[in-house]
């Protein structure tokens, strides 16, 4: 629908413009605690999108002691899921974003949604429209025909109420006015303008007497203390029709803050095309929710240079003031190498349960001793690795079982004269104590002795050990594997060529 100009009251503060920001009802709500919301749609997972919305309240509610509400608004039967609700409450929970009281489950308001039509009806501010699906589909072609835009024509708006086709069941519509302007005082997007003369008398009861989707949220922002909505600025144009039954109800306005959409980056509105887009996706791709964290509040929201907030610092310096005007990019490579930053700082423990759960996706169940093996070889490889996968991947050799898969790369390695070289270190290391110290001292003197570079002796030992060319510090790897393991490793290779080491 042609919802007119849209007029935005002052310039972006970029390029050292400056910009004030309406205060809304700041002085009004100064003393009254502070309450945000997110209200997903359970028609689909949780996306990247919805989960900055939730940040961005949780942040806010948190950074002035208020209380950050959850909704589910399932009034759409046909197509919300348990498993929809379900994958939204455990994205939530796996960012860490912990809610206030109870979910809300919009569906189940219903009776107190149409109470709240009731009353407008009978101040007369809406009214019961009886006209047909065939009178709405012929008004509409009338209007394009003449150019005009498609708007309900206010046909039954002041009929008597005695006026009443008794075998058409009516919609309730509200009274919107018809002249002057509807402004939504927006603290990202500036005073936001629509002429009233194209913002139509729209449905708040469909003939079922089920209520719309506009009337729904007005009530519950109301009834749950909603003092500050901060959502996506594609609900913008329904912050001009919520705003008309928020006033004909007389009630306080709440605090806008529209966020720009996420761009993917090609600078295209973000889509499945752009690669993961819903949380679980990025949860199963190894990302760790404090870095899942900051990347997501720096999609839009700045603090000078800063690029690295743990959540303590986020929620100290959260505003709406630094929420930006323009679409954000995503980064897939920013937010990798933020997670690596993160996973170095994340206890070894954590990263351990991290591991075993990116395991048990492969159906691979990680025993006691095998546990206490990738703790103790966990400080060397989480320096390395960007991703909960790739920690994983690095720490594969650990749980592999003898005789071990031999890949392409390493198979290249394992020659005939490097099988003897191994025959060799075998014998060197089985005298060895058991310490990196000792197995690299070991391991070079051996080198020196048969004349060999050390890469000549370390790469067959890698290959032996973890099946691979690639790996860890392979004094480390030996370190961790064990004496038993890793002596019963090499000695696999060695007499694949028929040498038998002592």
């Amino acid at each position: 629908m042609n919802l007119g100009t849209v007029r935005h009251a002052f310039p972006s503060a970029r390029h050292g413009q400056t910009a004030t920001r309406p205060l809304g009802h700041k002085h009004a709500r100064q003393n009254m605690k502070i309450v945000t919301r997110f209200a997903p749609s359970p028609t689909g997972f949780l996306h990247i999108g919805g989960a900055r919305t939730a940040l961005f309240n949780w942040l806010y509610s948190r950074r002035h002691a208020g209380v950050f509400r959850l909704r589910i608004e399932d009034t759409d039967r046909q197509r919300s899921t348990n498993e929809a609700i379900e994958a939204i409450l455990d994205g939530l929970k796996w960012l860490g974003l912990d809610w206030d009281d109870e979910v809300v489950y919009q569906f189940s308001r219903a009776q107190r949604h149409a109470e709240v039509a009731q009353q407008l009806l009978a101040k007369g501010l809406a009214y019961h429209c009886y006209a047909t699906p065939e009178e709405l589909e012929e008004m509409r072609e009338k209007q394009r025909a003449a150019n005009l835009p498609i708007r309900y024509d206010g046909r039954w708006r002041d009929s008597p109420a005695t006026d009443r086709r008794p075998n058409v069941p009516p919609v309730v519509r509200i009274k919107a006015p018809r002249s002057g302007e509807t402004i939504i005082r927006d603290q990202v997007q500036g005073d936001v303008r629509f002429s009233n003369d194209v913002l139509d008398d729209f449905v708040l009861l469909r003939s079922d007497g089920t209520p719309t989707y506009m009337l729904s949220v007005v009530v519950d922002d109301y009834d749950m203390g909603v003092t500050h909505i901060i959502r996506g600025d594609d609900h913008l144009t329904n912050a001009a029709r919520q705003r008309q039954i928020i006033d004909a109800m007389g009630w306080p306005e709440p605090v806008y803050a529209h966020l720009p959409l996420l761009h993917g980056e090609d600078g295209q509105k973000l889509s499945k095309r752009h690669g993961a887009l819903g949380i679980h996706e990025y949860q199963h791709l190894g990302y760790v929710p404090e870095a899942m964290r900051n990347y997501l509040l720096r999609l839009g929201w700045s603090h000078g240079d800063d690029e690295i907030i743990p959540t303590a610092q986020a929620i100290s310096w959260f505003n709406l003031e630094h929420i930006g005007r323009s679409p954000s990019r995503v980064d897939f490579k920013k937010l990798e190498n933020l997670n690596g930053h993160y996973m170095r700082l994340e206890r070894d423990e954590v990263l351990a349960d991290g591991v075993g759960a990116q395991l048990a996706r492969g159906g691979v169940t990680v025993s006691a001793p095998e546990r206490a093996r990738l703790l103790l070889a966990m400080p060397g490889l989480k320096e390395r690795a960007k991703t909960l996968v790739e920690l994983a991947a690095s720490a594969s050799y650990l749980f592999a079982r003898r005789p071990l898969t031999i890949d392409a790369a390493a198979a290249k390695i394992l020659t005939p004269e490097a099988r003897k070289v191994l025959g060799g270190l075998h014998d060197a290391l089985s005298a060895t104590a058991w310490t990196v110290e000792t197995l690299e001292a070991a391991t070079k003197a051996f080198a020196e002795k048969a004349g060999l570079k050390l890469g000549l002796a370390a790469q067959p030992l890698r290959a032996a050990l973890t099946g691979k060319s690639t790996s860890p510090g392979i004094f480390d790897v030996l370190f961790v594997l064990g004496r038993e393991e890793a002596l019963g490793r090499i000695k696999d290779q060695v007499t694949v060529d028929g040498l038998n080491p002592q």
